[in-house]
């Protein structure tokens, strides 16, 4: 009986230790060249990542319904503001179903960085998303330098950083 007991706990010590299915799953896009995709944007026209190698980039996936998405949206946007003329993009790519609430959020929070619609899904499962907001940061040569999921206050402060780096590369 405590050969079994024993077993028991080895077995449910590794099943604790081991990394779930789906954190497996997830593959690590860091260092790797960032999925292209093309989507349409708020203006109208169709905005394709592979054109703006040679930018540093930064991609943030948000949703409508999503609260820290709202409050990291205009923070966002003073980085756009403040980098946007000196080799740096932003896009905004929002995941709703239906455009039309997005166009009101952007339009309200008074975006200026390029929002473009995703609500196909297609872009969202390539960089595998699974957390609103998530942000990845693109170096010059296209290839993926930094990911980051969620959104608590200060993390603008580590975007700073790091698109600085990058534009300094």
């Amino acid at each position: 009986m405590r050969r079994y007991a024993l077993s028991f706990l080895c077995l449910l010590a590794a099943a604790v230790a081991a990394p779930s299915a789906t954190a497996a799953a997830q593959p690590d896009l860091r260092g790797k060249t960032a999925p292209d995709f093309a989507l349409k944007s708020l203006g109208g026209q169709n905005l394709r990542l592979s054109e703006l190698r040679g930018q540093v980039v930064l991609v943030n996936f948000w949703a409508t319904w999503c609260g820290p998405c709202r409050e990291e949206m205009p923070l966002l946007d003073q980085i756009y503001d403040s980098y946007h003329g000196i080799g740096f993009e932003l896009l905004g790519v929002n995941i709703d179903d239906v455009a039309d609430r997005a166009v009101t959020m952007a339009r309200t929070l008074g975006v200026h960085f390029p929002v473009l619609f995703d609500a196909s899904k297609t872009v969202s499962r390539l960089y595998d998303v699974n957390t609103m907001p998530m942000t990845v940061l693109v170096g010059r040569d296209g290839t993926v330098r930094y990911v980051d999921q969620g959104y608590e206050r200060g993390k603008e402060q580590i975007y700073i950083d790091q698109i600085r780096q990058l534009l300094k590369e």
